[in-house]
């Protein structure tokens, strides 16, 4: 028990850091040429470099000493000067935010646990003064303090790194704790390619970039719930949702409602959009549809229930949330059959569902 319980705890502090891992193109040069070599970048420029990541890829890194330091990376988001990338280590599922700011770049937000997908950089919850992850001018020497007294320090540029993934010139960056240091290894237009965590009593855990799986996009599996028409029962099913960089979730997700599978009705006519999905701070999905939901789905009044319930069952399920705001167009769900009031709110619900 104490050894996992050092090795969870090791792995915490690792997490603690930013796996930038990823290969990309420079945002600052989309057409990936070289740069004109009688021009020196600019330090911004080369700051930039870091979030340069090419999405629908799969970055894998292997772990060694501890069985949590094997992880892979996504990118969900690229807005402007942040970068959103999803981390899963076989038993969580952390996103962070990435950004740029004052010749920093900064961890806006790390955020564990976080099993759906969200488009997080605009989230109210970043924080401009969130830890620095590089700091400019990126020379041998630079240093500073993190928040937790923590001192962070460029020791050395333009260094060759070989991983499984290729040979890299890096920099390295070490992190001193008060019973560990921490070494990572960037490399332009690549991030993070290796971290090594040395504990005071000689533990160590390494994570390094193993391979880049190019065109390959995030791929959930998400229990749906779906009307039968036969036995009156909402039945469920496991779908494969694939997730492309800068997908956007509702789009995913009203596409998979208009789908039809055998005994199984769809939930949403084929002109219905879903205007807006998401989790909110009070821990509720709002979800809302175009007014035509209600006209295109043509159901009687237990019918239209079983498709109210398999969408609520489902969004709430992959969300993990208990309750479902449901509108259309803003104003609360109406029918012939069903009148929500404003604020009321619809509840997961199993009593009706048959598995399988």
């Amino acid at each position: 028990m104490k050894k996992r319980a050092l090795m969870m705890g090791v792995f915490s502090v690792l997490l603690s850091l930013v796996f930038l891992g990823g290969c990309g193109t420079n945002q600052n040069n989309p057409s990936n040429e070289p740069p004109n070599n009688n021009e020196q970048p600019a330090q911004e420029d080369v700051l930039a470099n870091f979030l340069a990541y090419q999405g629908n890829t799969k970055y894998v890194y292997e772990g060694q000493s501890n069985e949590y330091a094997s992880f892979t990376t996504y990118v969900d988001y690229f807005k402007g000067d942040k970068v959103q990338l999803r981390t899963n280590n076989g038993g969580t599922e952390t996103v962070r935010v990435l950004g740029l700011n004052a010749g920093q770049m900064i961890q806006l937000l790390a955020q564990g646990e976080t099993y759906y997908r969200e488009d997080l950089t605009q989230s109210s919850k970043l924080n401009s003064n969130g830890e620095v992850l590089l700091k400019e001018p990126l020379t041998k020497g630079t240093s500073w303090t993190l928040a937790d007294n923590r001192k962070r320090t460029i020791t050395n540029v333009d260094m060759d790194l070989s991983t499984p993934a290729g040979t890299y010139k890096v920099i390295e960056v070490t992190t001193e704790g008060k019973d560990n240091t921490i070494m990572d290894y960037y490399a332009p237009g690549v991030g993070l390619v290796k971290t090594v965590y040395k504990g005071s009593d000689g533990y160590e855990v390494t994570s390094t970039l193993s391979k880049l799986e190019k065109n390959t996009p995030l791929v959930q599996n998400v229990k749906t719930y779906y009307p039968n028409i036969d036995d009156g029962k909402v039945h469920t099913t496991s779908v494969s949702l694939s997730f492309k960089t800068n997908d956007i979730t509702k789009q995913i997700f009203e596409d998979e409602f208009k789908k039809q599978a055998a005994n199984h009705g769809k939930l949403l006519g084929e002109n219905v959009k879903i205007k807006s999905l998401y989790l909110n701070q009070d821990g509720r999905v709002y979800v809302d549809f175009t007014k035509n939901f209600v006209t295109e789905m043509n159901a009687g009044a237990g019918y239209e229930g079983m498709i109210l319930q398999s969408i609520v069952n489902t969004l709430g399920n992959y969300y993990g949330a208990s309750e479902v705001y449901l509108t259309m167009e803003g104003e609360p769900y109406a029918s012939g059959h069903i009148e929500m009031k404003k604020g009321e709110l619809f509840k997961v619900n199993m009593d009706n569902v048959v598995e399988g």
